[in-house]
């Protein structure tokens, strides 16, 4: 494969440390410059006026709510604004009323303060997924064998963090829902990554907008199917509670709106760049990056998508075994090495995942190649 040209304008559009290299977009994200502007001034907005800024606050996040709906391809009144994936997670269990007697299905690639969000609600049943399985059928098959009488609700990945798989396909989806399995699909990864973001109408779905959306922290969105919107409950008792959702949930009093009032602005980025150039680029980015790493013999790589601008592969066995060792590998990578990815951890070894982002160029994954190479061998 060969190198990826460098993004038009990419690079300038941020202002990253020169420190390390940020192959780990899919983690936080970065705010663009463009973004970070409109979100200080907002927040200049509210500290010279506050009474005005907070008096028309709602209607200003529902008048946003509605730019990233059109954006996401989502209707505005079946949205709500929230501040990133975990809180929508718990937002959409609790609308199920749940008890503790009921199921949830979940696998093992899921987010761990989602899959927790669930545990605090009701009984989980984990679904193994080997990483190495070899397509979205295999993952749907293992899905689907796990459902029972006794389950109420999956929540899925629809793109699953550590291994950068699709797992809540469309076609999962809606055998969940033949079934009479609710369906709460964590696409923390989505907005912005994919063209169809909320592809096989889950009963609940929620995205980061601060991750591919190019948005402050703190920027979320949460959508609701029709029949369970007025039993999302709202986060706080606010002035709002009497107009119901999505604006009972989406403002809580006093707080910071300033990222939420931004969010948009980075759709809007993305967008003016071209959506299909930004995504063929960072995926092509990140395809580059996990060639090379899998020319190193201690690395495996593992089924990926041409969607995505994740790319994960396995490293040796007895590397990150556990959270502590994970995270212990890849602060040792960035101290030593000056590269930021994530390493994941699992029982029989862990792996790793590097980003493509239009900031990035391909001699930053060229240089983590040789550096990782020499990393692993001195083990």
């Amino acid at each position: 494969m060969s190198a990826p040209g460098v993004f038009p304008g990419g690079p300038e559009l941020f202002r990253l440390s020169t420190d390390v290299a940020h192959l780990n977009h899919g983690s936080f994200g970065a705010v663009p410059v463009p973004v970070g502007r409109v979100h200080r001034r907002l927040a200049e907005e509210a500290t010279a006026n506050p009474d005005t800024f907070f008096l028309g606050v709602a209607d200003r996040l529902a008048e946003a709510r509605c730019r990233i709906a059109a954006r996401l391809g989502v209707a505005s009144e079946g949205a709500a604004l929230v501040t990133n994936a975990t809180e929508a997670a718990g937002l959409a269990l609790d609308a199920l009323r749940l008890t503790p007697d009921d199921e949830v299905l979940v696998t093992d690639h899921g987010y761990g303060t989602v899959v927790a969000a669930a545990a605090r609600r009701a009984r989980v049943v984990t679904v193994p997924l080997n990483p190495a399985l070899p397509d979205e059928e295999a993952v749907r098959k293992a899905v689907l064998a796990a459902v029972t009488p006794r389950t109420r609700v999956a929540l899925l990945d629809q793109i699953s963090s550590p291994t950068a798989r699709f797992i809540a396909t469309p076609r999962l989806l809606a055998d969940l829902a033949e079934r009479g399995v609710a369906t709460v699909v964590d696409g923390a990864h989505a907005p912005g990554m994919l063209a169809e973001p909320l592809a096989g109408a889950p009963d609940f779905w929620f995205g980061n907008l601060h991750k591919w959306g190019y948005a402050p922290p703190g920027s979320a969105v949460l959508a609701v199917a029709a029949a369970y919107r007025d039993r999302v409950p709202a986060p706080v008792p606010s002035w709002e509670d009497g107009r119901g959702f999505p604006r009972s949930v989406e403002y809580r009093a006093t707080a910071d709106y300033t990222g939420l009032l931004a969010a948009p602005e980075g759709l809007d980025l993305i967008d003016s760049l071209g959506p299909g150039l930004v995504r063929a680029h960072n995926s092509s980015l990140a395809g580059y990056g996990a060639e090379l790493l899998s020319g190193l013999p201690s690395l495996s790589p593992l089924p990926a998508d041409d969607r995505l601008a994740m790319r994960a592969l396995r490293l040796p066995s007895g590397f990150a075994r556990t959270p502590a060792e994970a995270a212990a590998l890849r602060e040792e990578i960035a101290a030593r090495l000056g590269f930021r990815v994530l390493i994941w951890p699992w029982p029989d070894g862990g792996g790793i995942r590097v980003c493509g982002q239009i900031y990035n160029a391909p001699e930053e994954y060229e240089r983590l190649a040789v550096a990782l190479r020499s990393l692993l061998d001195g083990r």
